[in-house]
């Protein structure tokens, strides 16, 4: 029935591996009710305590060594299925995983190409609301400001129509974090936050409504009623 309903799930702060437990058994169950496409679609929200993964992609930090560097910063280090390389999400992060049956969702077009626009267009939206101009950048992932510094990181992972994975928003992250690697394997762009674009703290409770209200626009769907 349209328009589409989405189950917004706030886990605030969780181990990456809980709460990638979490998703898995989501996505599992949205799969399993895909042929109806009337089954339950999700929206996690979730900060997560300093951790560096690695997508499907990235063969470069698959060293034993360098993880075993990255653990003694006081970060997890985590091999994912999503799209695209080495990423840190953190304290200050706000993490979004849409949980979705792409069917259940006319506006995409039953296409991954078109739910990542979408989901790039709600972060734009959003540093919108904070005064900021932030785009897409051609051949580099993420949401950008001035083409120069990534402010949201975006990598899915997509089987049957069903998405998982999601978004990184840098609200007021420690960006010393990305100093340790080359955040998506991009050498020559810096990482940067909604707080130091404004050079004013910016918490993610502050985000997390606003990405909540531009996600629906942008998806043309409604939250579910518990």
């Amino acid at each position: 029935m349209y328009p589409p309903k989405i189950r917004v799930i706030d886990l605030n702060r969780l181990k990456y591996s809980t709460a990638l437990y979490i998703q898995q058994k989501l996505f599992t169950k949205v799969q399993q009710e895909s042929a109806t496409n009337s089954g339950p679609n999700y929206l996690i929200f979730v900060e997560h305590d300093p951790v560096y993964t690695i997508g499907i992609r990235s063969k470069q930090y698959s060293d034993k060594e360098f993880q075993e560097k990255l653990r003694q910063l006081g970060a997890d280090f985590s091999l994912t299925n999503r799209g695209g390389l080495i990423t840190f999400h953190g304290h200050g992060q706000l993490v979004a995983y849409p949980i979705v049956n792409l069917k259940n969702f006319p506006i995409t077009k039953n296409s991954v190409k078109k739910f990542v626009c979408q989901l790039e267009s709600t972060i734009m939206d959003v540093c919108s609301e904070f005064g900021i101009k932030a785009a897409r950048l051609d051949g580099y992932p993420g949401v950008w400001v001035d083409s120069e510094r990534k402010i949201a990181a975006l990598g899915i992972h997509c089987s049957r129509y069903v998405t998982m994975h999601g978004v990184a928003i840098n609200s007021n992250v420690n960006l010393g974090w990305f100093d340790h690697i080359v955040p998506c394997g991009i050498e020559d762009k810096s990482v940067t936050s909604i707080s130091n674009e404004l050079n004013k703290n910016i918490s993610i409770d502050q985000v997390k409504p606003l990405f909540l209200k531009h996600f629906c626009d942008k998806l043309e769907c409604q939250i579910e009623k518990h």
